[in-house]
């Protein structure tokens, strides 16, 4: 068989609130997710030997066991008693520990073009629960569009809305890393988000009142550790855009607009200011 290649759409966060700490030592979470068009793309090619061989254009790419790409592969071939090896080559677009979801959408792009590969016949169910066995994000990724999002991730209901924006994406020359932000979270006095409005808000197709509605909670930590987060945000508002708002953790800030020029208008404003600067579309 030739090659399958599954493209991995980055994600953006309109919503994310906190609802409270589980048990597990995992938050709850409410959020409602995008997907643009800024896309990694995952190859998969079939090998008689019994290995896993990860390549990347990215040099900064892991091509072993700490890439969820490799983490895929791996638990899918353990489920399932797969006895051939598969190659795998990585175009990495988005840019890495972005908050918007890169690694997770190379892992749920893998698990499905495997699913195609070795004609597994997995179902959505099937790959959500193999996805969230490698990160929170990765059942969202599964099917990505425009989703509603609950518990650890393992709840995804899609919006019935048309939600469509360009979208001005920022990723600072530093990274924060998810498991650093959380326990920093403080429930008590944290920003708090009310998911229920954006959602009514997308299915209205009410666009100003979206705007309005979006939150993002973990800002307020994020954005005391690396203020720089702040004047991304405010530097967007004022050349124009509709809303400025950190996606996931951070530290990537991105604006909507609603017509390509006001877009153009914020991507020239970042011309200097920061050097990762994507003009995208919602898909």
């Amino acid at each position: 068989m030739a090659s399958i290649i599954e493209r991995a759409p980055a994600k953006i966060n309109l919503g994310l609130d906190i609802q409270g700490k589980r048990e597990d030592g995992y938050h709850d979470l409410e959020m409602v997710m995008v997907s643009v068009d800024l896309c990694d793309y995952i190859s998969v090619s079939a090998l008689e030997e019994d290995c896993i061989q990860v390549a990347s254009d990215c040099p900064k790419m892991p091509v072993n066991a700490k890439n969820d790409v490799f983490k895929a592969a791996q638990l899918i071939k353990e489920n399932y008693q797969i006895k051939s090896g598969v190659s795998i080559f990585l175009t990495k677009k988005i840019p890495v520990c972005a908050g918007m979801g890169g690694g997770s959408s190379d892992a749920a792009a893998t698990i499905r073009a495997l699913n195609q590969l070795w004609d597994l016949k997995m179902s959505t169910a099937e790959m959500i629960a193999l996805g969230m066995e490698i990160g929170s994000d990765v059942p969202y990724c599964i099917e990505a569009g425009c989703s509603r999002i609950s518990g650890k991730g393992e709840i995804v209901q899609p919006i019935d809305g048309h939600f469509s924006s360009w979208v001005v994406l920022v990723k600072p020359d530093f990274g924060i890393s998810t498991r650093t932000v959380f326990p920093n979270v403080d429930l008590e006095n944290i920003s708090r988000v009310n998911i229920d409005t954006i959602v009514e808000t997308i299915e209205g197709n009410d666009y100003q009142a979206m705007i309005a509605a979006m939150g993002n909670a973990l800002e307020d930590v994020s954005i005391a550790r690396k203020p720089f987060i702040q004047k991304i945000k405010d530097k967007m508002v004022s050349s124009g855009a509709d809303v400025a708002l950190m996606t996931g953790s951070g530290p990537s800030v991105f604006a909507l607009c609603q017509s390509e020029k006001q877009a153009n208008r914020v991507v020239n404003s970042l011309k200097g200011f920061c050097k990762e600067v994507y003009k995208v579309r919602t898909l």
